[in-house]
């Protein structure tokens, strides 16, 4: 059986913890201390994500995403096959390696999405991104950790509490999605989600598509009005 090999590391700022990108044979895994985060192997729920969203507003001819957490691209990707010409996504990713990889050694993985004319980043955190302007976006896809939950950096837990729902329900245009992907359920965050003014749903979806695979969650909040 192959051993998996140490190809890069890198910071993660804010906090004490390192990214790590292993190989073995074909598959890619990112790493935080040893933690395994993503793999090449298992992206169904991480397009769930994005085709969730896009369901509802990837129509919209000038469609806005933002995309919380670039990962392996997986998500960005997804997003991009479901809107239109004149949409732009951008992805916000704080973690400087990962921007780096997703340009080298993990490009072809999910096709190179950082090469599509719609698709920018914008390196830094999410929530900067989020709080920059009211109304700016048709729909924010958050995939920075493994739930609503700060395990790579315990900032991010601002994102998934009160201030930090609510600021992304300012950032919403009237009927915009805020998408939010999890390892697990969370019955607290569905009732936080709820009471920051969203009309939210937590869909189920498998790690590995229609191959099955874990269930994981995906939280759909639509801002009305």
């Amino acid at each position: 059986m192959q051993r998996w090999e140490l190809l890069d590391t890198g910071p993660v700022p804010d906090a004490r913890g390192t990214m790590e990108l292993f190989r073995r044979g074909t598959e890619l895994a990112i790493r935080v201390d040893g933690r395994e985060l993503m793999s090449s192997r298992m992206h169904g729920s991480e397009d769930a994500l994005a085709d969730l969203a896009c369901d509802r507003v990837g129509g919209r001819p000038r469609a806005r995403l933002l995309v919380g957490g670039l990962g392996m691209g997986f998500t960005l990707a997804a997003a991009l096959a479901r809107v239109g010409p004149e949409a732009r996504v951008v992805v916000a990713e704080l973690v400087p390696c990962v921007v780096r990889w997703n340009r080298d050694q993990l490009a072809h993985v999910a096709g190179r999405p950082l090469d599509d004319p719609r698709a920018s980043v914008f390196e830094g955190d999410v929530g900067e991104a989020i709080r920059q302007a009211p109304a700016a976006w048709d729909a924010i896809l958050l995939d920075v950790d493994n739930g609503p939950k700060g395990l790579t950096r315990p900032s991010n837990d601002w994102l998934y509490g009160w201030h930090g729902l609510k600021a992304a329900h300012a950032a919403l245009r009237p009927g915009g999605i805020l998408g939010v992907w999890s390892a697990a359920p969370d019955v607290a965050f569905t009732r936080r989600v709820a009471r920051a003014g969203f009309d939210v749903e937590a869909v189920t979806v498998r790690a590995r598509g229609k191959q099955g695979g874990r269930r994981h969650v995906v939280w759909i909040g639509v801002r009305e009005g």
